[in-house]
C-alpha cells in the first residue's frame, strides 16, 4: 500500500490557504497537511479545515513530501537558506512567489533538488482559479504530473515554458484585482476588500492598478498587465541578487 503523500506550506497567506482547499477537495486528508508561518495571524482558518499549524518552517520541511513555498518573493532567499539543510532529492519544492526565477531557487537550494516553479492567483479560493507551472532542471515529467493532479480542484492547472510566467502573473495572478465577478459574487467582499487581498505593497498588482488609474480602460487595461509582467521580473532580478549575495 503506497504511503499517502504529505503536503506542507510554507505560509500561511492567501495563496496557501486556496491551494490548501483545493488539495483537500481531492484525495489529500488534512492530517497530511501542515502549515509554518511566523504568526499565528492566519492560523484559524487552517485549523479550521483539519490541518496542523506550527511556527517551525523545519517542522513542515522534515514532516512532508511536497512542499509549497508561499511566502513573499523577499523573503525566499531567507527561507530556502533556513531549510536547505533539510531537503532531499525525495522532496518536492514549490515555490508560489512571484519572480522568483527557478535559476534562484536551484541556486539557493541543494544539487539536483526537485523544484518546480508556479503561479496560482486567487481564485483558488473559490477552486476556480487559472495556475501555470514549470519544471527545474531536475523535476521529472512524473513530478509534473503528481503536482498537476494535486491542484487539479483549485482550477485550470497547466505547465508551460518558464519565461510564460511572469505574464501569466500579471495577466491572472494580479489580473483578478482588474475585474472579478465570481469573486465578489461569491465571497460577499466590498471589491476594496478583494483588491486589498492581492495588492501586496510594491508588488505586482498595485502597480498595474497604478497603470490602471493613469488611463482608459481599454489602454489602461493592457499597460495594467505589462506594468505587473515587469514588476514581476522586476522582483525575480531582486531575489537573484539576494541569492548570489552569499
Amino acid at each position: 500500500m503506497d504511503m499517502p503523500l504529505r503536503v506542507g506550506f510554507i505560509g500561511a497567506g492567501n495563496m496557501a490557504y486556496g491551494i490548501a482547499k483545493g488539495i483537500l477537495s481531492g484525495d489529500v486528508l488534512p492530517v497530511n497537511v501542515k502549515v509554518s508561518a511566523p504568526s499565528p495571524r492566519n492560523f484559524g482558518r487552517f485549523e479550521e479545515l483539519g490541518i496542523s499549524v506550527t511556527h517551525f518552517n523545519s517542522d513542515v520541511v522534515s514532516g512532508s513530501d511536497l512542499v509549497f513555498v508561499a511566502v513573499k518573493p523577499h523573503l525566499v532567499p531567507e527561507i530556502l537558506r533556513e531549510i536547505s539543510q533539510l531537503v532531499t532529492q525525495k522532496h518536492i519544492i514549490v515555490s508560489v512567489a512571484a519572480g522568483v526565477t527557478l535559476a534562484t531557487l536551484e541556486l539557493l537550494l541543494p544539487k539536483d533538488s526537485v523544484i518546480l516553479r508556479l503561479m496560482p492567483n486567487l481564485p483558488c479560493l473559490l477552486l476556480e482559479g487559472a495556475l501555470l507551472f514549470s519544471r527545474g532542471s531536475s523535476a521529472k515529467p512524473e513530478d509534473a504530473a503528481l503536482l498537476s493532479s494535486l491542484l487539479q480542484h483549485c482550477g485550470l492547472v497547466e505547465e508551460g515554458p518558464e519565461a510564460w510566467i511572469d505574464v501569466h502573473t500579471g495577466l491572472s495572478g494580479s489580473g483578478v484585482a482588474f475585474g472579478a465577478g465570481k469573486l465578489l459574487r461569491d465571497t460577499g467582499k466590498h471589491p476594496a476588500q478583494l483588491r486589498s487581498d492581492v495588492c501586496t505593497p510594491g508588488g505586482t498588482t498595485i502597480y498595474g492598478l497604478h497603470a490602471l488609474e493613469q488611463g482608459g480602460l481599454r489602454a489602461a487595461t493592457m499597460s495594467a498587465v505589462e506594468s505587473a509582467t515587469e514588476r514581476a521580473r522586476e522582483l525575480g532580478q531582486k531575489s537573484a541578487g539576494a541569492g548570489n549575495s552569499n
